[in-house]
């Protein structure tokens, strides 16, 4: 009896696996189920939470679900992921070679390398935030409504679509 109930349960876990296209490994933090807690980066004073973290071959791995059918990963996308390696990396004292993203409205998934250029263009987008905010000088690059609608420096904004 137990073991019957212990297979349909692990059946049941491997179909929601697939289904919402878990990584393999093991499974250390999530905040897709309930809230979990947010990791900061003293280095570049940012904070985030990935949607979960695998272990996989020793490296912490962080795996970043998005809606939407794309064919290519999204930069900004790309850099909240790099944002997670980051702070994984100073959290967890380990190297972080590879972030995933996975867009669940589709079959697509994308192993995003944590490399030097990646570091670099990480840390080159966060100085020139730092700088907006500061300064108060934002420049639309974009003329889609909704994505200025939805602007989270909308408040900042002289040039506003809408």
């Amino acid at each position: 009896m137990f073991f019957s109930i212990s297979k349909r349960i692990n059946i049941n876990v491997d179909r929601l696996k697939i289904k919402h296209k878990i990584q393999n490994g093991k499974i250390i933090y999530s905040d897709l189920n309930v809230p979990a807690k947010p990791f900061f980066s003293k280095r570049y004073r940012i904070c985030g939470k990935p949607d979960y973290i695998v272990i996989k071959d020793d490296h912490y791995i962080p795996v970043e679900v998005k809606t939407g059918e794309h064919r290519e990963p999204k930069k900004n996308h790309i850099f909240q992921l790099a944002a997670y390696c980051q702070m994984l990396e100073e959290n967890y004292g380990s190297f972080v070679p590879y972030g995933i993203l996975v867009y669940k409205d589709t079959s697509q998934q994308y192993k995003i390398p944590f490399n030097p250029k990646l570091r670099f263009e990480l840390e080159s987008s966060i100085k020139k935030m730092r700088l907006i905010l500061k300064t108060k000088k934002i420049v639309r690059n974009h003329n889609d409504p909704y994505k200025c609608k939805s602007c989270s420096m909308r408040s900042y904004c002289n040039k506003k679509i809408i």
